[in-house]
C-alpha cells in the first residue's frame, strides 16, 4: 500500500495531489437500507481526479473529495478503467504527465480505495445505464456505484442528467451532497 500526506498534493508545474494515509474498511449498508451520506461508499469518476491534476480544472469540489479521500479511503472505489481514462487526459494536457500520475494518481490508487476489474457481473450491472444513454465507461461508474450501494461522484453533467430518477449519482461543482 502506499500513503502519502495531504502535505505532498501540490506540485511545481502543474497541478499534481496526492493520496490517502491508512486503509479502512468498505462500510456496507444492508440492501434494504440507503446508507447515510456520511457513510456511503462513493465511486469517484476519472473527471473528479482530473480537477486534482489539471490547474486549468481546478473546483473546489474536487478539492473537498480529495480532503475525504485521504481521510477514509475505504470509502471510495473505482473501476479499473478509472486509472486509464484519467491518464489518458493527464498525458494530453499536463507538461509532466507521468510524474503527475505517479505524485497524484497512484497514491491514490494503493491507499485503500477500492479498484473494482471488469467482471461479467460488473458488465450485467452496467447495461441498463448504456441504455439510458451512458457510455459503456460511464455506465460501468455507475454499474458500479449501484453494486456497492454507494453513489457516482462526477462533474459530468449530461452523464448525470441521463440518470434523472435513476439514483445512484451525485453532480458536482455546486456543492458535495449533504453530510460529505
Amino acid at each position: 500500500m502506499t500513503a502519502v500526506t495531504k502535505d505532498a498534493r501540490r506540485g511545481a508545474t502543474g497541478r499534481t495531489r496526492g493520496a490517502a494515509t491508512g486503509r479502512h474498511r468498505l462500510g456496507t449498508a444492508k440492501p434494504h437500507e440507503a446508507p447515510s451520506h456520511a457513510s456511503r461508499l462513493w465511486v469517484l469518476d476519472a473527471s473528479v481526479a482530473i480537477r486534482w491534476v489539471l490547474a486549468a480544472e481546478s473546483e473546489p469540489d474536487a478539492e473537498r473529495v480529495m480532503d475525504k479521500v485521504v481521510e477514509e479511503p475505504g470509502r471510495f472505489a473505482v473501476p479499473e478503467l478509472f486509472a486509464f481514462e484519467v491518464f489518458s487526459v493527464i498525458a494530453r494536457h499536463h507538461p509532466d504527465p507521468l510524474g503527475a500520475f505517479r505524485k497524484a494518481i497512484l497514491p491514490v490508487l494503493g491507499s485503500g480505495v477500492l479498484r473494482h476489474p471488469l467482471s461479467e457481473k460488473l458488465a450485467e450491472a452496467s447495461v441498463p445505464f448504456v441504455a439510458r444513454g451512458l457510455t459503456g465507461c460511464d455506465a460501468c461508474y455507475v454499474g458500479l456505484a449501484h453494486l456497492l450501494g454507494g453513489a457516482w461522484l462526477t462533474f459530468d453533467s449530461q452523464a448525470h442528467r441521463r440518470l434523472a430518477g435513476a439514483g445512484g449519482s451525485f453532480l458536482l461543482g455546486q456543492g458535495v451532497p449533504e453530510g460529505f
